[in-house]
């Protein structure tokens, strides 16, 4: 049998929250809650676990033979990694189910439909194979150094329910055994033997089908789409990389979730837009360079390690990346490009901006300016106007030998540059 390894593992998005309807509805479901219920000794916890769940604490959910693990937050907002563990069957044991189910065609059939057989479990049992987990199968670990079910690893059994609803396959990867890995192999299996051939072919059914006009004719009867789920109060939490696979060569994990974490706040984000506006258009932003790209991740508070991979991909160092982050968090992609470009003022953008510059001040009060293409520095301090190409003026100042942003940007140059009127910390050379 060939082993899919890329099917040994599923990752499942965070669910929104499970407010006005139970956590399992099929039998199945409702049957591995039972197991949690009767192996947690405390109560309480149990409850905390479905108030967690119902608010939506709880994290992508990672599968894989022998375990389930989730990053659930608890109330006072710390996350945790939460694990449960369920015993894999044995190489025997997915020996006899799987011969069983092919002599039933119906179970695999059932399977594929996404439901999961009450026989298929009982005949398992009869033969010595338990498919659903029981009292004390689902042993709990998590990073709150709970000796039993916590509400954090009760959660992720809660919310895992939910999945199980959906896909019963869940249940057999936890047992040990990927979807196509089970397919493959019982198709192997369920090679038939040679059949006598009949001496007439029979003719083949008329295919099934419903007529287009008769469906189409009864569309209105069809119930009406189910109303918006409602905006989730913060970005979903991305699934842990803290697993017992080691990565593959030149990935990071730590970058991985950093980049997981910003691309989930940034959906969050546009869809908040979305909502907020409606069914409008959006005007679309031009596509950053890689250069701009790397400020932009950098602006989200990575750590160290992300920081230093950002800072080589985008041919700076960690100064000259953390006064890129600075001006980004001023004004994005044009702050940026103050700060990185010079550019020679000529013509007509010239007059205006000389123009400006004569009537920003009181004749007594004007500052002495010395002009290099698109930057004026105050003679004698350590403070400097760049003027962006839209017309706007930007605010610099002298720090530890280099220029950095003062503030944000304005169309009057006398209210920029009073955003870098501090003291100085060194007067320009």
């Amino acid at each position: 049998m060939t082993r899919h390894d890329g099917d040994m593992e599923r990752t499942f998005a965070a669910l929104p929250p499970a407010q006005g309807r139970g956590f399992a509805r099929t039998w199945w479901g409702q049957a591995w809650l039972k197991a949690l219920e009767e192996t947690a000794l405390d109560a309480g916890q149990l409850k905390a676990g479905r108030r967690l769940a119902r608010a939506g604490a709880v994290g992508a959910v990672s599968v894989r033979p022998g375990r389930i693990t989730a990053v659930v937050q608890g109330r006072d907002r710390t996350a945790h990694r939460a694990d449960v563990l369920l015993e894999e069957l044995t190489a025997e044991q997915w020996d006899r189910l799987l011969d069983m189910a092919v002599e039933r065609a119906g179970y695999v059939a059932a399977l594929l439909d996404r439901d999961m057989p009450p026989h298929l479990v009982e005949d398992a049992a009869a033969t010595g194979i338990e498919l659903l987990p029981g009292m004390g199968d689902l042993e709990p670990e998590c990073g709150c150094d709970a000796w039993d079910h916590c509400g954090h690893t009760a959660a992720l059994c809660y919310q895992v329910a939910r999945l199980l609803d959906q896909d019963p396959f869940v249940l057999l990867l936890m047992r040990g055994r990927g979807e196509r890995d089970l397919l493959d192999d019982l198709q192997a299996r369920s090679t038939a033997a040679p059949v006598d051939t009949p001496s007439e072919p029979s003719a083949s059914p008329e295919p099934e089908g419903v007529d287009a006009a008769e469906a189409y004719a009864t569309g209105s009867i069809l119930p009406p789409l189910p109303a918006l789920p409602e905006l989730p109060a913060e970005p979903g939490v991305p699934p842990s990389l803290d697993t017992e696979t080691p990565p593959a060569p030149g990935v990071a994990p730590a970058a991985l979730e950093f980049l997981a974490a910003r691309t989930a706040s940034e959906a969050h984000h546009l869809l908040a837009e979305a909502l907020r506006t409606g069914p409008r258009s959006h005007v679309t932003e031009a596509e950053l360079t890689l250069d701009q790209d790397a400020v932009r991740l950098a602006a989200g508070a990575p750590g160290a390690d992300v920081v230093e991979r950002l800072a080589e991909g985008s041919g700076r160092d960690r100064e000259r990346l953390e006064i890129a982050v600075r001006a980004w968090h001023l004004g994005g992609v044009a702050a940026l490009r103050v700060l990185e470009e010079e550019w020679t003022v000529v013509g007509e953008t010239l007059a205006r901006a000389r123009a400006s510059l004569e009537s920003a001040w009181d004749e007594d009060e004007r500052p002495s300016l010395r002009a290099e293409g698109n930057r004026w520095t105050v003679v004698g301090a350590p403070r400097q106007l760049r003027l962006g190409r839209d017309g706007r003026w930007w605010p610099y100042r002298r720090e530890r030998s280099r220029w950095v942003p003062a503030g944000g940007p304005a169309q009057d140059p006398a209210t920029a540059l009073a955003s870098a009127d501090v003291a100085p910390e060194e007067a320009p050379r």
